[in-house]
């Protein structure tokens, strides 16, 4: 994995992901050159807001991104982003998105025009495929938020991204060990489960009493991983890493 990360230092997180064995090294190095420009945001900073007209789309480098939507004084976290993934891809065709894209904390990202894309569109028809499947991914994931936000309590909401923010941080090499780092706060986790924070804090208090999760300053410490995730009814299927979604050479051009 590092020396993927050595040879594509913009791309590497992404070309580590479920896309790896469908990608030919031609086609590694095209999607390292579409980066155009990298940013370097040191603070939460919207990079696209809703109703924004785009002409680029965003790698996630380094960091974390949040999808966000306001209504009022209330915001709501619809999605979280992790290193390698291409955050808003689907602007290419939206042009305009219906939410904040966001940074949260430190983060890294390199820009691809849209001109970019549509020549890629026009010259390489494998390639454009797989980035549509990573579009694709995205709304895998918000279908299984939205069913986990009907079917589960705030603590058992709250250990579910616990679970999808591990599985997928090993899909790109960072989720190692028994504590992941990141720059969420409770009032974060609270927009995402659809809870105060009040309520969340006593959600994590619940986790953290019996041994399943301790959340503390961003840093999310899990003792048994299968324990937390039975608990939190987290089946990786719809991640399409593994399982009968997961990938087994059909994005493939042999």
């Amino acid at each position: 994995m590092d020396e993927e990360l050595d040879r594509y230092p913009l791309t590497g997180r992404f070309l580590m992901g479920r896309l790896r064995d469908a990608l030919s090294e031609d086609e590694k190095q095209t999607v390292e050159s579409l980066i155009e420009k990298v940013e370097q945001y040191d603070r939460d900073t919207t990079i696209l807001a809703r109703g924004q007209l785009s002409d680029r789309s965003t790698m996630l480098i380094d960091g974390f991104v949040l999808r966000t939507i306001r209504d009022g004084d209330k915001r709501f976290v619809v999605g979280v982003q992790v290193p390698g993934d291409f955050v808003d891809l689907h602007a290419f065709a939206l042009k305009r998105l219906d939410h904040d894209v966001v940074t949260l904390g430190p983060a890294r990202v390199g820009y691809v025009s849209h001109d970019r894309l549509r020549a890629l569109m026009e010259e390489n028809a494998h390639l454009t495929r797989l980035l549509w499947f990573s579009t694709l991914l995205d709304a895998a994931i918000h279908r299984e938020w939205i069913m986990k936000l009907e079917q589960l309590r705030a603590s058992k909401r709250v250990a579910h991204v616990f679970c999808e923010i591990r599985q997928r941080l090993d899909f790109v090499g960072l989720g190692g060990g028994r504590a992941i780092d990141t720059p969420l706060i409770q009032q974060d986790l609270a927009d995402m489960c659809g809870t105060t924070a009040i309520h969340m804090n006593r959600a994590l208090g619940q986790l953290r009493k019996e041994g399943l999760a301790d959340f503390r300053r961003g840093t999310i410490r899990v003792a048994d991983r299968r324990k937390l995730e039975s608990y939190a009814t987290f089946d990786p299927t719809y991640l399409y890493g593994e399982g009968i979604l997961g990938m087994k050479g059909e994005l493939s051009l042999s």
